[in-house]
């Protein structure tokens, strides 16, 4: 469990970062004495299911979900056993492989470097392509390598539904019933930026808790961190009530 010092500098550092850079920030989070290019190295459904089990250890076991309905706009509102989609999102490292007709591709889950890597070479170059130029070991059509590039649709759609397969947990995407019109929205249920945000007003109400404590009382802010949550919040309560 970080300490609050330690998520309060990872919300500093995040501020004027981007969603790759505050993903990998919140992973080193989740497992403190990795280095950089290890938390690279991890596929995405592994780190997400990392994001997912630090969401709980902080904020408890039940995401809220807010959306509008695609058909008629009614905001829904459910939650998530983030326990259950923790155990969903542990990969099968592989290397993995995919056969259709003459073609055989053997290839290994994308990783949140390749997701960077991408990202930052997005102006430059196609984002799919690039992927799976990173991400395919090897590509054969009748035992002949082939270059990526010329790999037909079916192949990659076969590749791409066979990397969904052994890794659920990268790309969790949500069917919900609409309770006024009964249509189904979808939507992608993104671990790192739901957290970022929970972790963004976290870390401002704590702030504003020092500053109304340091004000009042003229503690220090690690003084006043070092205090439980319990202990914070009935300070408070004193001054609420002076």
């Amino acid at each position: 469990m970080p300490r609050v010092s330690e998520l309060l500098a990872a919300w500093e550092a995040g501020l004027a970062a981007g969603e790759t850079r505050r993903a990998l920030l919140l992973h080193a989070l989740a497992r403190p004495d990795a280095s950089v290019e290890e938390l690279l190295a991890v596929p995405v459904g592994e780190r997400d299911a990392d994001l997912f089990a630090l969401r709980g250890a902080l904020f408890g076991p039940r995401l809220d979900v807010r959306l509008a309905c695609a058909e008629c706009a009614e905001e829904m509102e459910f939650d998530l056993d983030v326990a259950a989609l923790v155990a969903a999102g542990r990969p099968d490292p592989g290397p993995h492989r995919v056969e259709a007709g003459p073609w055989a591709v053997r290839f290994r889950l994308p990783t949140a470097g390749d997701l960077a890597a991408v990202t930052e070479a997005a102006a430059e170059a196609d984002p799919r392509l690039a992927l799976l130029g990173r991400c395919v070991l090897e590509a054969t059509r009748d035992g002949a390598t082939v270059d990526v590039a010329g790999l037909p649709a079916e192949v990659t759609e076969r590749l791409a539904a066979k990397a969904a397969e052994v890794d659920p947990g990268a790309d969790i995407t949500l069917n919900v019933p609409c309770p006024e019109c009964g249509h189904a929205t979808k939507a992608e249920l993104d671990i790192a930026t739901y957290l970022w945000a929970e972790l963004d007003a976290w870390a401002r109400a704590t702030l504003l808790d020092v500053h109304l404590l340091a004000s009042a009382y003229g503690w220090s802010e690690p003084e006043i961190l070092a205090l439980s949550p319990v202990r914070r919040r009935y300070y408070l309560e004193l001054l609420g009530d002076a």
